[in-house]
């Protein structure tokens, strides 16, 4: 399905071809089948869509500008799947502040910052924090991904996350990190 794009340029969607090869390696992992999703940043939900597209149970939005939201949810209701997601209207880095304590945990979490909010990823950054505060939302094995510029090398692990993929596409990077028992 074609989505719907905001009128400014404020968000980088991701191109379809690299999107297909993102969910080819989740597949690894047996996602998104039957996972309760998270796409943080989520723009138009170029991501999230496609989970539920790909048998996700539920995905949670988290977007904070609200025109985009207007297109993220026309885009949601032209792919008929309202009864499968959630829109929160917050600044995904304070996600879990914004979280009902009674909800299932997440198994799968997409973290699509904006650029110029990914560059900084040492201990202490905002990104570093939000990885952090996910830990006692997401299920036991649960897999994060993170999408940044191809020059910012994440540390090898946030909390309870640690780095068990990394790929380059073109100008971006993708870091896959999964719940750890340690």
């Amino acid at each position: 399905m074609k989505l719907l794009g905001p009128q400014s340029q404020v968000s980088r969607p991701i191109t379809d071809r690299v999107k297909e090869s993102l969910f080819s390696v989740l597949y690894k992992y047996d996602l998104p089948n039957g996972a309760i999703v998270a796409d943080l940043f989520s723009g138009v939900g170029s991501l999230g869509l496609e989970a539920i597209s790909r048998k996700a149970r539920f995905v949670t939005f988290v977007e904070q500008d609200p025109k985009i939201i207007s297109v993220l949810k026309r885009n949601i209701e032209k792919a008929d799947f309202v009864n499968e997601s959630e829109i929160i209207r917050a600044n995904a880095f304070k996600f879990s502040v914004s979280l009902n304590p009674d909800r299932q945990m997440y198994d799968l979490v997409f973290v699509d910052p904006p650029y110029a909010a990914s560059m900084d990823v040492q201990a202490g950054s905002p990104l570093s924090g939000l990885l952090d505060s996910l830990g006692p939302r997401a299920a036991a094995d649960a897999v994060i991904i993170v999408r940044t510029d191809r020059k910012v090398f994440l540390l090898e692990q946030y909390g309870e996350f640690r780095i068990i993929d990394r790929r380059r596409w073109g100008t971006m990077a993708v870091a896959i990190l999964q719940k750890t028992n340690e």
